[in-house]
């Protein structure tokens, strides 16, 4: 396994490419299956998580073309037969889950593996299983794999979830473009993932309508056609490098090829710390202040501040002139990253689904191991900004959902190396 070793205490002062986004690729991926011609996709992140799911798809039958210099990705499904996604690939990200929803949609039969991914808290599949019974989908489990038979067209129904989930709304979506009458999701989620698999959907022939609501219609048709289109850049990327910008009292970023439509209320809230936040269609520039000032936040659904960047943001509240709070409603558990920054000086109190954060702390190099992708780009930043060397563990989560992260930051003025643990 790799490991980051990281001098600190540098600023960071240039531009940063952003990538496209992983979260919003990979059900675009799974719904390449529904068409009957070939889909391409440009702006496909390098990331394990890609290779992954790509393999997934070949074991299916898919011909899978990633040209990856390019950032380019083709799929022909015409071949798809084998109508079972493997525990061997399926337990490595839990995204490959939605293979149940693409499968079961287009060929009325899917044997998918019960997924695995990060380590931190359960994720369960259960609202996806529901939803799709909810549809008319025979939903049945053998030896760790949930097997799904269905005849078109189902009909009419409707499903709400509770809570609201990406990969339910992902899933049930794939389900039934093809496969249901009418279905209605109910409380469906909000983000750009969902609302750039929608569009897709509709650009390959589907039927869609309350895109970018809680309420989500869908009218079977009766075939999809392949479609070539550009993938969202990565929002949770962006964030992390404008935090990234802001650590230091003298770093100031330029993230090119952003949308900051997708960023919700998280540049207003950055802006709150005293950092200079400057947003135009497409580029965003961060200047850190002279002292970062604490601000508290609350994890929420979009358009609320996400769960995949209180990490980042408790690292660098530990910089912070003050006391702050974290609190994470969506995932109550995930704050694995809290005795590690307490390992290089952070003071830091856990309580239930809350971090208390004691700053303004001098952060000092130690060896400390990541946990899950979030987490460990978490520790990142604070290596950053802490004296002396930091050797980060276990960065193999960070392969797979950041593309190119060391070169993109040492680029820019920090010094991290890969090696081996």
């Amino acid at each position: 396994m790799d490991k980051f070793i990281i001098e600190g205490g540098t600023a960071l002062k240039g531009t940063i490419k952003i990538s496209g986004s992983k979260n919003a690729a990979l059900p675009i991926i799974a719904a390449s299956l529904l068409a009957n011609t070939p889909t391409a996709i440009s702006n496909i992140p390098r990331l394990q998580d890609i290779y992954t799911f790509n393999n997934v798809l070949r074991v299916v039958g898919a011909k899978v073309d990633f040209k990856d210099k390019e950032n380019k990705l083709i799929i022909d499904p015409t071949n798809v037969s084998h109508l079972e996604a493997p525990y061997d690939l399926v337990r490595k990200m839990r995204a490959s889950f939605y293979m149940l929803g693409a499968l079961v949609g287009k060929h009325g039969y899917a044997k998918v593996s019960l997924p695995g991914g990060c380590a931190w808290g359960p994720r369960p599949v259960d609202l996806h299983l529901k939803g799709m019974e909810a549809m008319g989908i025979n939903i049945s489990l053998d030896k760790g794999y949930v097997i799904a038979k269905a005849e078109k067209k189902l009909p009419p129904a409707s499903y709400k979830l509770e809570p609201s989930s990406v990969g339910a709304t992902v899933n049930l979506l794939l389900a039934a473009v093809l496969l249901s009458q009418e279905f209605t999701i109910e409380n469906a989620a909000k983000e750009p993932d969902v609302v750039q698999l929608c569009n897709v959907l509709v650009k390959m022939g589907a039927n869609i309508s309350g895109i970018g609501t809680d309420r989500v219609t869908v009218r079977g048709v009766e075939s999809l056609q392949g479609v070539e289109i550009d993938n969202d850049p990565d929002r949770i990327e962006i964030g992390t490098f404008m935090i990234a910008g802001v650590l230091h009292p003298k770093s100031e970023l330029t993230l090119e090829g952003c949308n900051a439509e997708h960023l919700g209320n998280f540049p207003d809230l950055l802006a709150k710390t005293g950092a200079h936040v400057e947003v135009s269609e497409s580029t965003i520039k961060v200047k850190a202040p002279e002292e970062l000032k604490p601000v508290s936040i609350t994890t929420e659904i979009y358009p609320g501040f996400p769960t995949d960047m209180q990490a980042q943001w408790a690292t660098m509240m530990t910089q912070a002139e003050g006391i702050s709070t974290v609190t994470d409603t969506v995932y109550f558990d995930r704050f694995s990253y809290v005795p590690e920054l307490t390992r290089l000086g952070a003071d830091l109190r856990l309580e239930k689904n809350t971090v208390t954060i004691f700053g303004k702390t001098e952060l000092e190099g130690a060896s400390v191991m990541s946990t899950d992708l979030r987490a460990s780009v978490s520790l990142v930043l604070a290596a950053m900004v802490a004296k002396n060397t930091t050797e980060v563990l276990r960065v193999y989560h960070l392969d797979r959902g950041y593309e190119n992260l060391e070169h993109k930051l040492n680029a820019v003025g920090a010094s991290i190396k890969r090696a081996d643990e």
